[in-house]
């Protein structure tokens, strides 16, 4: 695993040391900032169920001003840390040991607004809808940010999700699928 383009390209990053985490090849991963950006000029991410901080890392990497980073287990946490101090990051990062729903809440309390949010969810475990309402109803997607789903190829995400609309979905292989999705004004009922 290493990060593929921006000012730390070709660095390494550590893996969580665990088979509870589910790392994002680098396939997938150039694909999915393919059709994002690729490059950003300043902003700020949230990368939920985190991992190893690979999809926030990268975004930093190709210039977003800073991310946090969210996941309740402890060995992805400590992964997260290693990898933003031996990129020398740490001052554009932000790292918590949270449960994803609670992470929400608590950026709505910060009145934070997000340009990107990354939801990689454990497959099959959390609904990806309940995770973008609750971002909806706190409000916490700038007007023009986008969030990017991670999820089983197999599983086709709806069209719209409370007030906000999937502009596009990609497969990539047999296992991987990317959904983006962004704040209209219409909401549909």
């Amino acid at each position: 695993m290493r990060v593929i383009a921006g000012v730390h390209k070709g660095r390494p990053l550590k893996a969580v040391p665990s088979r509870l985490t589910r790392p994002t090849t680098d396939k997938v991963k150039e694909a999915l900032f393919q059709m994002i950006g690729p490059y950003f000029d300043g902003g700020i991410g949230l990368d939920l169920f985190a991992g190893s901080g690979n999809l926030g890392i990268e975004a930093i990497s190709r210039g977003l001003d800073r991310v946090i980073f969210v996941d309740q287990q402890p060995k992805a946490i400590q992964t997260i840390y290693d990898n933003v101090k031996m990129l020398r990051i740490e001052d554009r990062a932000e790292v918590f040991r949270t449960e994803a729903f609670r992470a929400l809440k608590a950026a709505a309390k910060r009145e934070l607004a997000f340009d990107y949010i990354f939801l990689d969810p454990p497959y099959g475990k959390v609904s990806y809808e309940q995770l973008i309402e609750t971002a909806g109803q706190y409000s916490l997607l700038t007007e023009s940010g986008m969030i990017v789903c991670e999820h089983e190829a197999k599983v086709r995400l709806p069209d719209q999700v409370a007030n906000y609309k999937r502009l596009k979905s990609d497969t990539y292989g047999n296992t991987t699928a990317i959904s983006l999705y962004q704040l209209t004004e219409e909401v549909t009922v």
